[in-house]
């Protein structure tokens, strides 16, 4: 990575979702005919933010596309932290429910942390509970973050190298943040974590061969802070349809960029809807005989696969 590009390569997200659609949609058809009903992924809304209602549709859209039942609880802008729990564990509790999603962001009176808590882990589709985020530190299997789940199939979709490679996580949220650096340092990569109390930011991405933004603040990373031939992962969530990258600045300098939008979102509604039919399809296999399905794309690493520290 040490030459200049002559201009990034874009990494689109549509062919890798695509293929992810492709398979979900087939295993969703036999769940169908040994089950006698679809698949189900219940979406929880809270108030009426336009980008969250958005993002529900596209979801229910996309679920309806293969063959994944999609229910939709919407519940008003004052609703207590109490009202989305009593929500959640009714949803919990419902054997036709396989998979659950708490859309973000919830209204800033809600204590986001207690209602992802009253997900049951086994319908946790998104990874947000305490139990998802344990077993995907310890390499167990289970669902992980989407986003970050889809940014590692991402970087194998485009045969990006991991191991050895630096990689520069700008953000720390449970959502994101951490848990992608996770994923990275799981597929030997090693990870430098950065934030908004880091000193030098610029200095620090500026050696990463491998740089993942996720903070929100569209246009935080600028071209002069990368590295030539740097892969740059923007997943910044900005109402304005833009990333946290500044993007013809980083075109000109990286190898590999995602576009906003195009790149990291298709991956992961894709990725979603491919971890509801799995959890969907451990709870139809039943407690003592949960099928052990290739959840992440982390499996390459040996810690991941077994589920014992590696550590070399």
């Amino acid at each position: 990575m040490s030459q200049p590009p002559s201009g990034a390569r874009l990494m689109s997200g549509t062919a890798l979702s695509r293929d992810l659609l492709a398979d979900t949609t087939r295993r969703a058809r036999r769940f169908l005919d040994e089950t006698g009903r679809r698949p189900c992924l219940a979406a929880v809304l809270v108030g009426g933010d336009p980008a969250s209602f958005a993002h529900v549709n596209m979801t229910r859209s996309r679920c309806i596309m293969v063959g994944i039942e999609a229910r939709v609880e919407t519940l008003a802008e004052t609703a207590t932290t109490g009202d989305v729990v009593s929500k959640i564990k009714e949803l919990s509790k419902d054997p036709l429910v396989d998979g659950i999603l708490v859309q973000n962001p919830l209204p800033a009176h809600v204590d986001e942390r207690t209602v992802f808590e009253a997900i049951d882990p086994h319908k946790d589709v998104d990874g947000v509970t305490t139990h998802s985020f344990a077993r995907m530190a310890f390499g167990l299997p289970g669902p992980v973050s989407c986003t970050a789940e889809g940014i590692i199939r991402l970087l194998d979709h485009y045969e990006v190298e991991l191991t050895g490679a630096h990689a520069v996580v700008i953000g720390r949220t449970s959502m994101l943040g951490k848990p992608v650096g996770m994923l990275l340092l799981a597929r030997n990569a090693t990870v430098t974590y950065c934030h908004s109390q880091s000193r030098d930011l610029a200095e620090i991405v500026r050696n990463g061969d491998i740089v993942v933004a996720a903070t929100g603040r569209p246009g935080l990373v600028q071209g002069s802070w990368l590295k030539f031939g740097a892969v740059v992962i923007d997943a910044g969530y900005n109402t304005e349809t833009v990333g946290d990258v500044e993007f013809d600045e980083a075109k000109a300098v990286a190898s590999l960029l995602t576009p906003v939008p195009g790149g990291v979102g298709p991956v992961t509604i894709a990725v979603l809807l491919h971890q509801t039919i799995e959890t969907a399809e451990r709870r139809m296999a039943g407690p003592g005989n949960r099928k052990k399905s290739r959840t992440s794309a982390t499996s390459k690493s040996p810690g991941r696969q077994t589920g014992k520290h590696v550590d070399t």
